[in-house]
């Protein structure tokens, strides 16, 4: 009882009397009643910038939805189309339409922003004033709020024509015009979940995390490719050697150079002059005309340094973690270097490129002076580069391996399983076997250590190396595979050694029992609870159904990144979750930036139903209900000690 009198002596100085705690009860109980906010789900974005800002901006095909639904019958399909785009891209089409309008600009500012109020007013409809104030641009805030007003009151049409009047006149009507887009794409979609795999094989991961920085409500569950970076960001240099050889291997080295600050110049001047034909190691992506000739050979050498240079470090961090169970995978210490060959499980494959003539075959995992210097001026690099260092840090504040909201689970990889379907327990660095949710938070705890514990401490270089591990290492939980095959499909030209076998969880999470039985774990048995997964593209073209297990799970990555629309047939899966329910909408290739501005084509998706509720939900249904009915129930336990006496309404916060 003293506990509670301390707590709610603290809250009678916000509420310091019984008006205004009675006020605020009155408040939270209406805005529980309210339907809840829409959330949206993407996945394995893998860099593709304009795509993932394109999808952004249209919310996935709701914001057209909306227009479609409002102006179905008021305006023609070109119409819709132009409405659609300029809220996409405000700026860009305000730049077109002032450059090829010669006449009735004026009328069209005019059209267009009541056009563009009574959208906003429709996305806007199912929040509360506070919501919709705050999320207003401050210097337009009362403007809007006055214009998203009913016009049906007497006289209210005469005053939104002068305040639309008045915002052309002063030539504001660009800037409001872009307020109000923003405003309604931010209404459009209450919460956005990135569920993985943000960096690597697409040009610019960095526009996309510059983007979300800015988002209004966001949360990332961590793909293996994102720890890869948090990971290098750290300083592990083998985190760092594999995300350069990344960008090589997809030639995205303006974002490692360019937005990163990386200085290659050390390694470039180093595989020039120790590597002569290094065309095994020619990058993937290397586009027509954009490089000199000389460039490709260049960047095939500095490929082939890197790699050496990764397979190198991890043989090492393999043999200082045996922990991990991974001896297999140091790599180098396998290579018979006289016949140029490997074994592997019991087969014997040459190799593509056996040049390597900074391994010494007695010690094949030991750097050479030259390669140290390389990959510490990289390690530094990566450590100074203050773009990378914001972005791993909102990594970090934003992001975890998992997420479990408003009954649903989201992770990018496994929960790892036996091959007997029960999950799989691992001690690493913990007194007791962990598995399940113990083991993903335990997992958590570490990749935290590996950033922000102190530099040179034993929790900072364990949690370091662990960052690599939850890249590639077995059974990872975010890798969730027995091995990544990169020396093999690098170095074997025979693809019968480069399958990378799956954590048994991936035989098992078609089953409804099985994904019930993760989701008992993490506490969550809502009606509509369901697992949101990444991390393997769902095969489209071959028939595979993103919804597995009954509907209890669901797959969003089907193919985002272009590596991999070939194999799956689409361009990406979003999901929407809604007051009403849940849906899942495919989508088509993007084709450009321009053709979307100035061409008017929006990626064309397909959307499908998950499930349709029985009743709408409202946010009473949702985490951030439980939050306020508990905010609610403490008013009244301060209401009753002010009307008991127990605590004085005067605001200081006393006891009687």
């Amino acid at each position: 009882m003293a506990t509670d009198i301390r707590y709610l002596n603290l809250l009678s100085r916000e509420f310091p009397s019984v008006d205004s705690a009675s006020a605020e009860i009155i408040k939270l109980q209406a805005i529980r009643s309210l339907p809840k906010g829409t959330e949206h789900f993407m996945s394995d974005i893998h860099g593709e910038h304009e795509a993932f800002l394109h999808i952004l901006g249209n919310a996935s095909g709701a914001i057209y939805e909306k227009i479609d639904e409002l102006f179905e019958h008021a305006l023609t399909p070109e119409e819709r189309r132009s409405l659609a785009v300029l809220i996409y891209y405000p700026a860009e089409t305000l730049h077109e339409i002032k450059n090829n309008m010669m006449a009735g600009l004026l009328d069209w500012y005019r059209i267009t922003i009541h056009r563009l109020i009574e959208m906003a007013r429709y996305t806007a409809s199912k929040y509360s004033r506070s919501k919709v104030r705050s999320a207003m641009p401050e210097e337009y805030a009362y403007i809007m709020e006055e214009l998203l007003k009913s016009q049906d009151q007497r006289n209210r049409q005469h005053y939104h024509d002068n305040i639309i009047r008045s915002i052309i006149d002063t030539g504001v009507a660009d800037t409001f015009i872009i307020a109000f887009c923003t405003f309604i794409k931010r209404m459009a979609v209450d919460t956005l979940h990135i569920v993985g795999d943000i960096f690597d094989r697409g040009p610019h991961a960095d526009v996309i995390l510059d983007h979300l920085m800015e988002h209004h409500s966001v949360d990332i569950q961590w793909g293996n490719h994102d720890v890869l970076w948090m990971g290098a960001a750290a300083g592990s240099a083998a985190c760092v050697a594999v995300a350069v050889k990344n960008c090589l291997h997809y030639d995205n080295l303006d974002m490692l150079e360019n937005a990163y600050g990386v200085n290659l110049l050390n390694l470039a001047i180093f595989s020039d002059r120790v590597y002569g034909d290094a065309e095994v190691f020619h990058p993937r992506n290397m586009p027509a005309g954009r490089r000199l000739p000389q460039d490709e050979v260049l960047f095939s050498r500095m490929h082939k340094a890197m790699c050496v240079i990764q397979f190198k470090l991890e043989g090492q961090l393999i043999k200082r973690r045996p922990e991990y169970k991974m001896d297999d995978r140091d790599m180098l210490s396998r290579v018979d270097y006289t016949k140029g060959s490997i074994e592997i499980d019991g087969v014997e494959y040459p190799l593509r490129d056996s040049h390597f003539p900074t391994v010494d075959p007695k010690d094949p995992t030991k750097l050479t002076p030259e390669e140290q210097d390389v990959i510490d001026k990289l390690v530094s690099s990566f450590m100074r580069s203050e773009k990378l260092q914001a972005h791993a840090r909102f990594l970090y504040s934003v992001g975890a391996i998992y997420r479990a909201h408003n009954g649903n689970l989201l992770y990018h990889g496994c929960i790892p399983c036996t091959e007997d379907g029960e999950f799989q327990e691992f001690t690493l660095y913990s007194d007791k076997p962990l598995k399940g949710k113990e083991y993903l938070d335990w997992a958590d705890m570490l990749a935290r250590q590996g950033y922000f514990a102190d530099e040179g401490s034993m929790e900072r270089e364990r949690g370091r190396d662990f960052l690599w591990f939850l890249w590639c290492g077995r059974n990872s939980p975010i890798f969730g595979r027995k091995h990544i095959a990169t020396f093999e499909r690098t170095l074997i030209e025979d693809k019968n050694a480069w399958p990378e076998p799956k954590n048994p969880y991936y035989d098992f999470y078609g089953k409804e029992e099985f994904c019930r039985k993760i989701l008992d774990d993490f506490g969550l048995h809502k009606p509509w609870s369901r697992i949101i997964n990444g991390h393997i593209p769902v095969k489209v073209k071959e028939g595979e159904d993103p919804r597995k297990a009954g509907g209890r799970l669901v797959v969003i990555d089907g193919g985002f990144c272009k590596a991999y629309q070939k194999q799956t047939g689409i361009a990406g899966y979003t999901m929407f979750f809604s007051s009403h329910g849940m849906r899942i909408a495919s989508h088509e290739p993007f084709t450009t930036r321009s053709d979307a501005i100035y061409g008017k084509k929006d990626i064309t998706s397909h959307s499908f139903i998950v499930e349709n509720l029985p009743r709408r939900l409202l946010i009473a249904d949702t985490d951030l209900g439980e939050e306020l009915a508990q905010r609610i129930s403490d008013l009244k336990d301060l209401l009753t000690a002010y009307r008991e006496g127990k605590i004085r309404t005067d605001g200081t916060g006393l006891t009687v």
